[in-house]
């Protein structure tokens, strides 16, 4: 399969009035197209700044990413917003979608302001995700878990190779958030997306069956696999 997304010895540094705060220092990960990982590690670990590294919205102190064969570590982030329009997708703990827009026109947004208007994209991405019929409803008149769907099928609309998701499930309860998680593994398969899913909740991720790669004292660890729910017992 085709490497997605390869960074290497990643290191990332910020200043903080006791000194530098060393946040990752040698961080490496490969992901195929069509592959999923969850990456784990507790609050202040450096999750989202690695996210932010992986989508060019920040730039390493050392080390390199790759999105395919495009070496993002020699951009300026200024310089990767019209490459990564095409090449990642986003997705926050909070949707951003605009609220006077409907879920159909959101989901729209990003082909129109390429220039080229596909709602035919966005209708087949909210059918995907269940949401066929809310199409022209607002952010306003659904609920969280299904603003939270509308944010994945916006971040599809440009069919990306790489999906970035920051703590997408943070704001949901447990059976929407498991309903978000599947709904990744589904759209992976059937769109070839390379998925990274950063969060803190291991049994969420054991459930959804995901690999995972641990992120402490800067590193990440290699891919590896939850043990999944206890099964129930049998009545004797």
């Amino acid at each position: 399969m085709a490497v997605v997304l390869n960074c290497t010895n990643l290191q990332r540094r910020f200043a903080s009035p006791g000194g530098a705060v060393e946040v990752l220092s040698g961080a490496s990960l490969e992901l195929a197209a069509g592959e999923v990982v969850a990456v784990l590690g507790p609050s202040g670990s450096g999750k989202s700044t690695l996210i932010h590294l992986l989508g060019g919205l920040d730039r390493p102190d050392a080390g390199q990413i790759w999105w395919g064969d495009f070496p993002v570590h020699q951009h300026a982030p200024s310089e990767l917003s019209e490459r990564r329009a095409h090449y990642v997708g986003l997705v926050f703990q909070n949707h951003y979608l605009l609220s006077d827009l409907s879920l159909l026109e959101n989901v729209s947004l990003p082909s129109r302001i390429i220039g080229r208007p596909d709602e035919t994209r966005a209708r087949e991405l909210l059918t995907k995700v269940g949401l066929e019929h809310r199409l022209h409803h607002t952010p306003s008149r659904v609920s969280g878990g299904e603003r939270q769907r509308a944010a994945v099928a916006r971040a599809l609309a440009l069919k990306p190779a790489l999906l970035l998701a920051d703590e997408p499930t943070g704001s949901l309860d447990r059976q929407r958030a498991a309903d978000v998680l599947d709904l990744l593994l589904q759209l992976s398969a059937d769109e070839g997306t390379a998925v990274v899913v950063v969060t803190h909740d291991e049994s969420l991720v054991a459930a959804a069956g995901m690999q995972v790669v641990r992120l402490a004292e800067g590193r990440l660890s290699d891919k590896s696999q939850l043990p999944g729910p206890a099964p129930h017992a049998t009545p004797a």
